[in-house]
């Protein structure tokens, strides 16, 4: 029988193992993120299916590869956390999940706008202190009336337009390969997109030497007074200092991230006070709550997304045994 060690299963995610488990792979589910003290868990098994929290690092890869590893199944599209040379290296196929339920990331995307559009955030803030003045900081525009930016028009970005037009905003686009025969979204420039949006939101792929920091402080500078800026993709594709900075002089009329600076360190974890954040950078964007609303990585986390994640993950292994690789292989 396949034996499979899955790491870092979260409490809810447990029953659509077993549910959607329909090969009987022998699964040994571990709640704990793959790290180094634990990669023992998978002594004897086929295979790991991780997720992006886990260390596979080169360490790790060899651990995995002396415990009898072959397979590297991740559940989700980055395999940034994984040493896919040394896995190679060892024998070890990495395999990952293109895509899952589009709209996930989309939702949350379109909810941080919207909050911050409509200063929703500013106003709950103070009527949970009592205070429910109608503050001239609440007066708002409608979203038929905005225009939306997308930068980044691949699944989740067009998702997040079609969202959008369906509240009968304007959407414009940015990808540096458009397509421009559709009727969701006209392609712009990056500099029209910026000059012109209400809301901006990033779905743009972390790609170190291309795509760090693309947006900072000349791109900032170029956006309207108090416009919206949404991050579901990875933290660093903004400069966050250019950000914080933004904000705090209310250029910027507020930033949604789902993202951050050395999620590895902070994601997972409780700490006693937001000054224990270890990233400076994320402490100073913070303080500019509730102008600025940060949610844990949580946009992939609805039932219909992890499932695609997990039925994803179990395709790989099924093609594994009946063809020799996984469905969906990954090399560096």
């Amino acid at each position: 029988m396949f034996k499979i060690t899955v790491y870092n299963v979260r409490e809810v995610e447990t029953p659509l193992f077993e549910k959607i488990n329909k090969d009987n792979y022998d699964l040994t589910l571990v709640a704990e993120r793959l790290t180094l003290d634990n990669v023992d868990r998978a002594e004897g098994a086929n295979a790991v299916m991780i997720t992006a929290f886990d260390d596979c690092d080169a360490e790790v890869v060899e651990r995995l590869a002396s415990a009898g590893v072959k397979y590297i199944y991740t559940r989700v599209v980055g395999v940034n956390n994984i040493n896919v040379k040394a896995a190679r290296n060892l024998g070890i196929q990495v395999a990952n999940v293109p895509n899952y339920s589009p709209r996930a990331v989309a939702e949350l995307s379109l909810t941080l706008g919207l909050t911050l559009f409509r200063n929703v955030s500013k106003s709950t803030v103070n009527t949970h202190d009592g205070d429910f003045r109608l503050l001239p900081t609440y007066y708002a525009n409608e979203i038929h009336s905005a225009t939306v930016g997308i930068i980044g028009a691949g699944k989740i970005g067009m998702t997040e337009a079609k969202l959008y037009r369906g509240l009968g905003a304007k959407v414009v686009a940015y990808k540096r390969n458009p397509t421009p025969d559709n009727d969701v979204v006209s392609f712009v420039d990056l500099d029209t997109l910026l000059r012109t949006s209400d809301i901006v939101s990033l779905h743009i792929p972390y790609i170190p030497g291309q795509t760090g920091k693309l947006i900072g402080d000349p791109e900032i500078a170029k956006m309207k007074d108090q416009a919206i800026l949404v991050n579901t993709a990875r933290g660093q594709v903004v400069d966050n200092q250019a950000v914080a900075d933004a904000v705090r002089n209310s250029h910027l009329g507020g930033y949604g991230t789902d993202v951050i600076l050395d999620e590895d360190a902070i994601i997972g974890k409780q700490f006693d006070s937001l000054d224990d954040l270890p990233n400076p950078l994320n402490l100073e964007l913070m303080k500019n709550y509730p102008n600025v609303l940060v949610t844990p990585h949580m946009g992939f986390f609805t039932e219909p997304a992890v499932e695609d994640t997990i039925r994803i993950s179990f395709e790989n292994v099924a093609n594994t045994l009946t063809k020799g690789a996984p469905l969906y292989p990954v090399s560096e």
